[in-house]
């Protein structure tokens, strides 16, 4: 297989290479033996290498090295450095992966997992039979390696299949380096593409953002570049309005106004303002845009503002306003025996099923639910929409109606079936979501359901809901609950907001407080801080605040600190006090992504505590992220074509098992499903012993730890802040910055996204 020059884009030579080095630089020929650290972000890498001098005493090499695994041999391109704390090391440029040529080179190599059907024990084997020839046979002769003991014609053809893809691989990357493609992503172009893989990358680079799972725009712009395409041409500017609207949608927003669109865009692009109108008149012509004219306030319905949608959002929003609209004026009735119901005795009834009281907010619930055909159901927590939840399926089922509940997450919709004894799934599942994304229900195909109960309604974004009320038959009836408080969907759109907005949507908010419920530090302290008020830190059995505000002049990083001690409270305090388990029972939620309190370092420092690395235990590294069993992980994005109906963004799940002869590894999901993934699918996996607060939604754990440090002061809000505690069952752990909590408390949630929504609820007959 011919060697491949890798250099990570943006990833200039170290700033100690003198221009000399530049000009002359050293080679070195080595076998990669640990990765120390690496970034995902800039390729960054540090690691120890072997040479045939220093088997014994390992080399420091740092630079671009992502996407090198472990056992390769590499030709490194660089220059010698010394650095003041570690000494010298080889400062890389660019690398080269070539085969190795001694016996303890291809042993390392064929057992690293490289090739799939060769694991540890049986490169021992093969090389053990062929010495260094193994190489050239499985090149030339694979047909020999039956010679091996345990190698019969089926996995003797696999080993020749991998090999054969690898060698393709490195081939279409001999082009791919040269226009700074990183190895992983080489592979996932050449998957993507095969043989057309090169003329894709030469002449449409951009289609490789919209295409290939891990690009987007920035490194496809990168590539088009290194090709030759100019910085101010036509395909440049529409790939980056594209892109442009798609961040919008990843930060909430259906659309963008026009002059914010063309502002954001010419800052990215960084282009004339002037070429961009030309390229979106083009791209509305050719429906790669949609514009419209929408009120510039959806709720004052005055005054209007040129949007821009991508073609998705426009569709779902306008068609999920339609799908309300017809479910809500239908004159068929799917629950018949509720339009004359007498509402004492119904509730006498249930009083004698359930042992319990409504109290008079709730009783309207129930009414509202089972007489209108849409309705929503609001509240904090502690305020009862369970219980009424609860009341509504029971009389439901009585009248032998086809209830469906779903939630959008596999534990919400756990909950949700343990709380009504009812059978409960995921939207997704519910719908039986094909490959490519289209349901197998829809409008041509609709649910057998009389009553759709869907909890943690917040939580659903533009696309999903619009999917769901198109496959909702005409007559049933649907309720939507959720507490509108909590932050929105992750995905574009706030529909729970922009339905409670809309004064055709009939609609019940609880806003009483049980009794019971007034005892728990958890339902109290999110209603303070969800009115403003500070949370009492002291005084529960379910509520803890632990400070961490070293003095200023003591040297220590608060955020740092911070970090260590949450990670104390999840791997050592809670499992001793509460008899928690901490992967289990505990999950960290934090502001942001970023930062040394951050969900990043903390899954690192969480994964160090609780799966720690241990000899001949296998693992797998996979860009900055090394994944063992027993990790705690959550899925990146949909993937309809994994699991019987697709695995989807947000899925945690826990790494049951890591094959290096198979490149496998296994997750068993919160929805008890067993997903396989091969290591080139890892990017859609990252660990969740930490997540952000916006990615904890529609779930509920036993217990949540919420780091609160000044470092993540643009995000310290309090919806987020109440999102966090809210999805506390039974123990709330705060740790960090009296001032950062202070400053979440009073500020209020990030302004309104751009959604037509409530708009179109209003216009459509």
């Amino acid at each position: 297989m011919p060697g491949t020059m890798v250099a990570v884009p943006g990833q200039s030579p170290s700033p100690h290479a003198s221009p000399q080095d530049r000009r002359n630089p050293s080679v070195l020929e080595a076998v990669l033996e640990r990765i120390t650290y690496a970034n995902e972000d800039t390729g960054y890498t540090i690691a120890r290498v072997a040479t045939e001098r220093t088997v014994a005493d390992l080399l420091t090499v740092v630079g671009p090295l992502l996407g090198a695994q472990v056992g390769e041999s590499l030709r490194l391109i660089g220059h010698w450095g010394s650095h003041p704390k570690y000494g010298r090391q080889f400062q890389v440029h660019s690398y080269t992966t070539v085969l190795p040529a001694t016996i303890q080179g291809i042993r390392r190599y064929l057992g690293s997992g490289m090739i799939k059907g060769i694991g540890p024990m049986m490169a021992e084997r093969m090389v053990a039979h062929f010495g260094t020839d193994i190489l050239k046979i499985i090149e030339e002769e694979p047909d020999r390696l039956i010679e091996v003991h345990g190698l019969g014609p089926k996995r003797t053809k696999k080993i020749a299949d991998a090999w054969e893809e690898q060698k393709a691989i490195k081939e279409v990357m001999v082009f791919l380096s040269g226009v700074g493609v990183s190895t992983s992503l080489a592979v996932k172009i050449y998957k993507k593409y095969s043989d057309a893989s090169i003329s894709v990358v030469r002449d449409e680079p951009y289609r490789l953002a919209s295409e290939v799972w891990g690009i987007g725009f920035k490194t496809a712009d990168t590539i088009a570049k290194a090709v030759g395409i100019p910085h101010d041409s036509p395909q440049r500017i529409k790939a980056g309005l594209q892109y442009t609207l798609s961040q919008a949608a990843d930060n909430g927003h259906c659309y963008l106004p026009e002059p914010n669109l063309i502002t954001d865009a010419a800052k990215i692009l960084e282009v004339d303002r002037q070429l961009i109108g030309p390229c979106l008149d083009e791209l509305a012509a050719v429906q790669g845009v949609v514009r419209e004219l929408v009120p510039s306030d959806p709720r004052a319905m005055s005054g209007t503002v040129p949007a821009v949608y991508l073609v998705p959002f426009h569709r779902a929003e306008h068609s999920l306003a339609t799908g309300l609209l017809d479910l809500l004026n239908s004159r068929q009735e799917q629950l018949p025996a509720f339009t004359g119901v007498d509402w004492d005795k119904a509730l006498t009834w249930l009083r004698g099923r359930t042992g319990q009281d409504l109290a008079p907010e709730q009783q309207d619930a129930v009414k509202l639910a089972l007489s209108s055909k849409v309705a929503i159901l609001t509240g904090g927590p502690g305020c009862g929409k369970s219980f009424t939840v609860r009341s509504i399926v029971e009389l439901a089922a009585a009248k032998k109606a086809t209830v469906v509940l779903v939630a959008p997450t596999g534990r919400a919709a756990k909950r949700l079936a343990e709380l009504t004894g009812h059978e409960a799934s995921t939207v997704h599942r519910l719908l039986e979501l094909q490959p490519g994304g289209d349901p197998k229900y829809d409008r041509d195909n609709p649910l057998d359901a009389d009553l759709v109960v869907v909890d943690e309604s917040s939580m659903m974004d533009v696309i999903l809901a619009n999917k769901l009320v198109k496959a909702i038959p005409r007559g049933a009836h649907l309720l939507l609950v959720g507490d509108v408080d909590q932050l929105p969907s992750v995905g574009a759109g706030e529909v729970l907001r922009d339905l409670l907005a809309a004064d055709t949507i009939p609609r019940v908010r609880l806003t009483q407080i049980f009794r019971q419920a007034q005892q728990s530090g958890i339902v109290v302290n999110a209603h303070r801080i969800n009115s403003g008020q500070p949370p009492q830190l002291s005084g529960f059995g379910d509520f803890y605040w632990f400070a961490c505000d070293p003095p200023e002049d003591s040297g220590l990083h608060p955020a740092e600190e911070t970090a260590k001690l949450v990670v104390d409270i999840v791997a050592r305090r809670i499992p001793t006090k509460f008899g928690l388990d901490p992967v289990r029972d505990v999950q960290v939620l934090t502001p942001m992504h970023r930062g040394p309190a951050g969900a990043g370092n903390l899954n690192t420092l969480l994964q160090e505590a609780l799966t720690p690395s241990r000899e001949g235990t296998p693992e797998r590294r996979y860009g900055g992220r090394v994944f063992r069993v027993g990790d705690k992980v959550t899925q990146l994005r949909n993937n309809y074509d994994k699991g019987q109906a697709g695995v989807f963004n947000g899925t945690v799940g826990t790494a049951t098992s890591l094959s290096l002869e198979e490149q496998t590894l296994t997750v068993l999901t919160d929805e008890d499903e067993t997903v396989d993934y091969d290591f080139a699918e890892l990017d859609e996996l990252a660990h969740a012993y930490a997540v952000t607060i916006h990615r904890s939604q529609g779930s509920e754990y036993p217990a949540v730890v919420i780091p609160v440090t000044t470092s993540s002061w643009m995000m310290l809000q309090r919806n987020l802040l109440y999102t966090g505690i809210t999805r506390a069952k039974r123990l709330v752990v705060l740790a960090g910055s009296r001032r950062a909590l202070a400053q979440a408390v009073r500020t209020p949630g990030a302004g309104r996204r751009h959604t037509a929504l409530t708009h179109r609820l209003h216009i459509i007959e």
